[in-house]
């Protein structure tokens, strides 16, 4: 069974907890992604992640101004981690228990990110 290296997205778009949503928005609408890695803030530190989800939950749906608002403040940290040995089917288990769509794939350095897109392109052996 294929493994998340063999599957995930790579390179990874991230983005620093200091910068502001706008930010955030102008990155994942120029890249068309719906979500960013949050760099972390130092060695012992770890990853974080914003979605376009908490973007709409946390500044638009609270009438918060996205210039002002920083990552840090919106972002789910810390993320649950993918090991890149893990299976797709292993992957999928921990997506289907955490309602995730995505997760970054950590190995002692940011690898890559499983999406539930990269799941579904690589799993559609029905389509030929």
């Amino acid at each position: 069974m294929q493994t998340a290296r063999e599957i995930m997205t790579t390179p990874v778009v991230t983005i620093a907890a200091s910068a502001t949503v706008a930010e955030a928005m102008r990155v994942m609408t120029e890249k068309h992604l719906r979500g960013l890695m949050v760099e972390p803030g130092g060695l012992e530190d770890s990853y974080g992640i914003v979605t376009n989800s908490d973007i709409v939950h946390k500044v638009a749906a609270a009438g918060k101004d996205p210039e002002t608002v920083k990552i840090g403040e919106v972002m789910t940290k810390p993320c649950i981690e993918v090991d890149p040995e893990m299976t797709v089917q292993e992957v999928c288990q921990i997506f289907a228990r955490n309602h995730l769509h995505r997760a970054p794939v950590i190995k002692g350095e940011l690898m890559g990110v499983v999406t539930v897109a990269d799941i579904l392109r690589e799993t559609m052996w029905w389509q030929g």
